[in-house]
């Protein structure tokens, strides 16, 4: 206020614009103001409460586009002969291979039971999306969106690799030699040479897959970051190799009568009690059975013969006990598998009990066990993709 007095008594201009100013606004006050009859409407006089009140449009933010899936497939031809871990060679080995995912991606390579294929997912037909398609794919537990996903038809096999030949009614494999999971191995360190890989982000394999991976650990343990092993142990178990061995005994016996493939479709439906929970079968199967031709027919025993009915349409009798037999030669040295595996032990599983996957993971150097529960028994690697999910994120997520 010192400052203001300094400059003396205010002007009679000042004084006379200050009190126009104060009537001015005093009149305004005391006129009514009327809106204009052109821009009237009924919400002018309508108190807040009673006005509608239009939402703000939510922004939606719209998902990043997935990376183009891209497909290769190919035939992988290894010179001169191989030679294989129980003896014998092959002469001029092809392998049917298929890598699908976005460009650069990291790769892991999925492998599943012996009847798997190369078309783990993403291919072409609707009808057939590939044999892991409810694990593997875009936004799966194995995203195909974040790696590029790899598989071969298997050595032995009923795909387009090479096998047993397609007679079915000669003597199966009494003449092509035994597999092991080591030569299998040996398949995928050669493919991923001639694609030109360093090495995988991880081998993903559930049943004869996981016995694969853990051969390729052994054996190759610089090429992979990762090992994840589903309902697979270090070796098969004698109760499990009881019930193959039979199912061997069926297609042999049946092959040398003239009927391979009659033989195949009742190891496949005696394959098929094992692969399942008991629990799953008593919440199926516990109706009462129908008369057919004079005979009873039971509800399961429906199931188990129209399953063996569909494989032996789809694979060669000879791939079967050739693969089958692979599986109970099965015997890795777990001790030296030094390769950080995340194993999952189905509480369930027939084939692979519970105790059969904790000595795996006792006697694997950096492992670790998850132990799920699954009405689908030993296929629960096939249908557990919920359960799978952050079992495979959190050990993808720490490989470098």
């Amino acid at each position: 206020m010192s400052g203001l007095r300094s400059l003396g008594p205010p002007c009679k201009a000042f004084r006379g614009w200050t009190r126009q100013t104060r009537q001015f606004w005093r009149a305004l006050r005391r006129r009514p103001v009327r809106p204009c009859q052109r821009l009237r409407s009924p919400l002018m006089n309508a108190s807040l409460e009673t006005i509608p009140v239009t939402p703000r449009p939510q922004v939606v933010p719209h998902p990043a586009p997935a990376p183009e899936a891209l497909a290769r497939e190919g035939v992988l031809e290894i010179p001169g002969d191989m030679s294989l871990f129980h003896g014998g060679r092959l002469r001029g080995v092809r392998i049917a291979w298929r890598l699908v995912g976005p460009a650069n991606a990291p790769v892991v390579c999925a492998l599943g039971g012996i009847s798997a294929n190369r078309r783990v997912c993403l291919t072409e037909e609707p009808s057939q999306p590939g044999w892991w398609s409810e694990v593997v794919g875009p936004a799966r537990a194995l995203d195909a969106n974040r790696f590029r996903i790899l598989s071969f038809d298997y050595l032995g096999g009923s795909g387009d690799s090479t096998g047993p030949g397609a007679d079915s009614a000669a003597a199966a494999t009494t003449e092509f030699p035994s597999i092991s999971s080591y030569d299998q191995a040996e398949v995928l360190v050669r493919l991923l040479n001639q694609l030109g890989l360093k090495s995988l982000r991880a081998i993903a394999g559930g049943s004869y897959g996981g016995m694969v991976a853990l051969a390729f650990g052994e054996r190759y343990p610089e090429r992979v970051g990762h090992l994840l092993v589903i309902c697979a142990a270090d070796r098969a178990h004698p109760m499990a190799t009881a019930w193959r061995s039979v199912q061997r005994r069926i297609v042999r016996f049946a092959a040398d009568c003239g009927r391979a493939a009659d033989g195949l479709q009742l190891a496949r439906a005696l394959a098929m009690a094992s692969y399942r929970s008991s629990e799953e079968f008593a919440a199926r199967f516990g109706g009462a059975p129908a008369v057919s031709d004079a005979r009873f027919v039971f509800p399961v025993e429906q199931y188990l013969f129209a399953r063996g009915s569909d494989y032996a349409r789809r694979y060669r009798p000879e791939s079967f006990v050739c693969l089958s037999e692979s599986i109970d030669l099965h015997r890795v040295d777990a001790s030296r598998v030094f390769v950080p595996t995340t194993a999952v032990a189905i509480r369930e599983d027939q084939l692979v009990p519970l105790a059969d996957m904790r000595g795996l993971v006792a006697r694997l150097p950096a492992a670790r066990l998850h132990e799920i529960s699954s009405l689908y028994g030993h296929d629960a690697f096939l249908k557990e993709s919920d359960q799978l999910r952050g079992i495979f994120t959190a050990a993808l997520g720490s490989v470098g």
